[in-house]
C-alpha cells in the first residue's frame, strides 16, 4: 500500500484499465514517473493488470453505477491519499439498430460514458481543490463525437456529452489551475475494433477513411494522455485532441 504521506510520486487514476486504451494509459503514466491505480469492472483482469505493470493498486468498480464511483474514490483518498490525474477511459459501446433500439441499452451507454465521466471528474476535481493540486484530467471522447455511425446510437451522443462537459469542466475549473482535456482516437486496433480487424472488406473501408492507411495502437493513445497529463501540456486545456490517422480532415473516400 502507497503511504500517502510518504509518497512522492503524483498520483494517478485510469478507469476502465484492464486492456486496450486504458491499460496503455496507465503504463505510460507510470514511465513518466506517476504512482497509477487502474480501476476496471473486470475483477480478475484489473488484478493482473495492475500487478504486470507494478501499479499502486487495481480496484474493481462499474463506471455506471454512482455508489461505486464515490465508495473507489474514498477508498483511494483514504488510502493513497490524493489525485494528481484523473483518465476516464471506461466505456462501453452497445450497437443496435436505430429504430429499435432499447431504451435500457441507452441509458447505460450514457451511464458509463458520460454520467460516470462527470461524477469522476467532480470527485477528483473536488478532492485537487481541496488539497491545492493543479491536476490533470484527460476524458477518453472518440472521432465518433463528430463523426457518426447509426449503429451506435448512445456512444456517438455520450461522445459528443463528453466533449462538451470537457470544455465545461475546463473553464469551471481553470481558476484551480486544473486542466481538464479529452482525447478522440480514431479507428484503433483494440478489442473495439475486433470484428473489423476480423472482416477484410470491413477493414479495407474503415482504411480507406483513414489517410494514415494503418489502424492506431493503444499506447499512441496512451502517449497523447500522458502528455496532456504532463508539465509540457501545461497551457492546454479544454480541447479534444482526435488521434485518428487524419480521417476527421478528409472529405472523400478513394
Amino acid at each position: 500500500m502507497r503511504n500517502k504521506m510518504m509518497a512522492g510520486k503524483p498520483l494517478a487514476l485510469v478507469t476502465g484499465a484492464a486492456q486496450g486504451i486504458g491499460h496503455a494509459c496507465a503504463e505510460a503514466l507510470i514511465e513518466d514517473g506517476y504512482d497509477v491505480i487502474l480501476s476496471d469492472i473486470q475483477t480478475d483482469g484489473v488484478a493482473e493488470a495492475a500487478e504486470r505493470l507494478g501499479a499502486v493498486a487495481g480496484l474493481v468498480c462499474d463506471m455506471g453505477d454512482v455508489a461505486q464511483i464515490e465508495a473507489m474514490f474514498a477508498q483511494i483518498a483514504a488510502e493513497h491519499g490524493p489525485l494528481h490525474a484523473l483518465v476516464n477511459n471506461a466505456g462501453i459501446a452497445l450497437p443496435g439498430d436505430f429504430l429499435s433500439y432499447d431504451l435500457s441499452a441507452f441509458e447505460k451507454v450514457i451511464d458509463v460514458n458520460l454520467r460516470g465521466v462527470f461524477v469522476a471528474t467532480q470527485l477528483a476535481a473536488r478532492g485537487m481543490v481541496e488539497n491545492k493540486i493543479e491536476g490533470a484530467i484527460v476524458n477518453m471522447s472518440s472521432i465518433n463525437a463528430q463523426l457518426a455511425i447509426p449503429a451506435i446510437p448512445a456512444y456517438c451522443a455520450s461522445k459528443g456529452g463528453v466533449m462538451q462537459l470537457t470544455k465545461v469542466a475546463a473553464l469551471a475549473l481553470a481558476k484551480h489551475n486544473i486542466r481538464v482535456n479529452a482525447v478522440g482516437p480514431g479507428s484503433i486496433d483494440t478489442e473495439m475494433m475486433a470484428g473489423v480487424n476480423a472482416n477484410p472488406e470491413a477493414f479495407r473501408v474503415a482504411m480507406s477513411r483513414t489517410p494514415l492507411g494503418r489502424s492506431g495502437t493503444a499506447r499512441e493513445i496512451g502517449d497523447v494522455v500522458a502528455f496532456l497529463c504532463s508539465k509540457k501540456a501545461s497551457y492546454i486545456t479544454g480541447e479534444t485532441i482526435y488521434v485518428d490517422g487524419g480521417r476527421l480532415g478528409l472529405n472523400y473516400t478513394c
